[in-house]
């Protein structure tokens, strides 16, 4: 039973929250309450949740002596000994052979970019995460690939290239945030325990953050005026979502820089209320521009 506990630990599933994405061209092309394509999605969402745990575990598994001298790290299943290491590394082996094998039953495309995200960050595990630049860049296409599964599962018409950007932007500033505030907890240690923190220092990564941040408000700005949406073209609706976005940027910010939070961005998303109610009125907000129309239209059986 512990060793069972610790391998569902070791699968994070706390992290699968970040696979939400895939849900994003069912909503954004106006899809979501369609049963067939719900249900597809979600079959997805679990796939790529089995893949992203694939990874995990390599990771935790070829770090495991470096998670030792992390003061969070530590306590994870492989590196606190909850977890062996021969079981660990036989779930390496299966469970992404299971993945790939499922997502190949439901889409030959979905199969091939699940294929390319496991390639990715395996190649990010030994190799892209000591390369100073590259191994943020290599976070934010994982999220890219996410988006990019919800969207060949299902026939999406009218998802904006706009939102693709904004997707990696955005993902691109949570890893540029985790990488600051993971300097400032690891102070002395950093480099000894991270290889790319030799080469990243405070100045650089809050310029970074300062680039993307402004990047990530105008991508999403001109995403919710150019939109092809059928629905939302014309109207400039969406930009009534802005503010939120504005604000759940500001209130991560701040977060980091007055909480010294953001070290492990899924657990700041979940805990903080205010960033919490940004982000759900976002996305009701989204929702209803979108979908309202639809059920006040609807035929009355």
């Amino acid at each position: 039973m512990q060793t069972l506990i610790g391998l569902l630990r070791a699968m994070r599933p706390k992290q699968w929250t970040k696979n939400t994405i895939v849900f994003a061209g069912l909503v954004f092309d106006a899809q979501l309450l369609m049963v067939e394509p719900l249900l597809t999605v979600i079959a997805t969402f679990f796939l790529l949740c089995l893949a992203s745990s694939s990874i995990y575990i390599i990771n935790d598994l070829i770090d495991v002596e470096r998670d030792r001298q992390h003061p969070r790290k530590r306590h994870r299943p492989i590196a606190s000994g909850q977890l062996s290491v021969p079981v660990a590394t036989i779930a390496a082996f299966v469970l992404p052979l299971i993945t790939l094998a499922l997502s190949a039953l439901l889409n030959t495309w979905l199969a091939a970019i699940v294929l390319v995200y496991l390639v990715l960050h395996i190649a990010y595990t030994f190799w892209l995460k000591h390369i100073v630049i590259v191994d943020v860049l290599t976070i934010a296409a994982g999220y890219v690939l996410r988006v990019a599964a919800g969207t060949v599962v299902i026939h999406v018409t009218n998802f904006s290239p706009w939102l693709y950007l904004s997707v990696a932007l955005l993902a691109l500033f949570l890893a540029v945030g985790k990488r600051r505030q993971e300097l400032l907890l690891l102070a002395e240690k950093a480099g000894s325990i991270r290889v790319t923190f030799e080469h990243y220092n405070l100045p650089l990564l809050d310029d970074m953050l300062r680039m993307v941040m402004v990047s990530v408000l105008i991508t999403y700005t001109i995403y919710t005026i150019e939109t092809e949406s059928p629905v939302l073209a014309g109207t400039n609706l969406a930009l009534l979502t802005v503010p939120f976005v504005l604000y759940g940027i500001f209130r991560y910010l701040y977060l980091m820089h007055v909480k010294g939070e953001g070290s492990a961005p899924d657990e700041v998303l979940l805990k903080d209320k205010p960033l919490l109610a940004a982000i759900m009125l976002w996305g009701l907000t989204f929702v209803a521009i979108i979908y309202l129309p639809q059920l006040l239209h609807s035929p009355v059986s």
